[in-house]
């Protein structure tokens, strides 16, 4: 999809108020799953470190992890809006920034993201100018932050520091802003004074829309979020389904002959009579 027609959706949504969904994808299967189900956003997020590939934090992504299961995500959902994370000390300098987001896009990105306030508005004006779509991230910051989520903006110097953060961003050229853990009240206010949409986690229902990780969506992690909710518990369901494999292996309950093939008789014989001749 053309990037121009992506972006006046999302707009046009924002302006409609409809909200806008957006779900994290690591692989095909999922990246399938989520364009087939309708999601607005897919989101190659960098909590794929932390989910999947076993960090410790999202600052152990690597550019090529996240090329990795971008081009896996792009294979699942061919006509899908892709997001990616910028991981950690990617962006931390324009021509930098420039070059790496370049890679995202050329591995199959629409949208890069990345995270920082208003510190990060030279960064994404320089993607912008070079024709690079650019989501910004304010809020909790796991690269910046560390791995504990905790809310921002509880007072009034940080409530002032994140409305102004948003417009500097969007005045850089950010197409799209992702408030992460912020008070409902500040989310509303930055949604309200941004003509870009703005997508909430863990800030209230006021956002043009809302993204989740996948694993918490279906109950896939060890962890459970307030921010969050699960729909299903595909963990419990995936673990019985193993369990079951494993008893049916051991009881020989499992292959049975409608697992199986069988050689018609006259080759069997004529294998075995072969091997009585060696």
């Amino acid at each position: 999809m053309n990037m121009n027609t992506i972006t006046k959706i999302l707009t046009d949504k924002k302006r409609q108020g409809t909200p806008i969904s957006m779900v994290t994808a690591y692989d095909y299967p999922v990246a399938r799953i989520a364009a087939e189900a309708g999601v607005d956003v897919v989101l190659v997020g960098d909590s794929v470190g932390t989910n999947v590939l076993g960090y410790k934090s999202e600052c152990e992504v690597t550019l090529d992890d996240m090329i990795h299961h971008l081009k896996a995500v792009r294979r699942g959902a061919p006509e899908a809006c892709i997001m990616v994370d910028m991981p950690y000390g990617t962006a931390d300098e324009p021509e930098k920034a420039y070059a790496n987001a370049v890679a995202l896009v050329d591995a199959g990105a629409d949208i890069v993201k990345l995270e920082g306030w208003g510190e990060k508005k030279e960064i994404v004006m320089h993607l912008a100018a070079k024709g690079i779509s650019v989501c910004a991230h304010i809020g909790y910051n796991a690269q910046y932050h560390g791995p504990k989520g905790r809310m921002f903006g509880k007072e009034a110097a940080g409530a002032l520091e994140l409305i102004e953060s948003a417009r500097a961003l969007e005045q850089a050229g950010a197409i799209m802003l992702i408030a992460e853990k912020i008070p409902v009240e500040i989310a509303e206010i930055i949604t309200a004074r941004l003509s870009i949409p703005v997508i909430g986690i863990g800030s209230g229902i006021e956002c043009d829309g809302q993204v989740l990780v996948f694993h918490d969506v279906v109950g896939l992690g060890w962890r459970t979020f307030r921010h969050a909710r699960q729909y299903t518990d595909i963990r419990t369901d995936i673990s019985n389904a193993v369990s079951s494999y494993i008893n049916e292996i051991n009881s020989h309950a499992f292959p049975s002959e409608e697992h199986s093939w069988h050689l018609p008789k006259a080759i069997l014989n004529e294998v075995q009579q072969k091997l009585s001749e060696r």
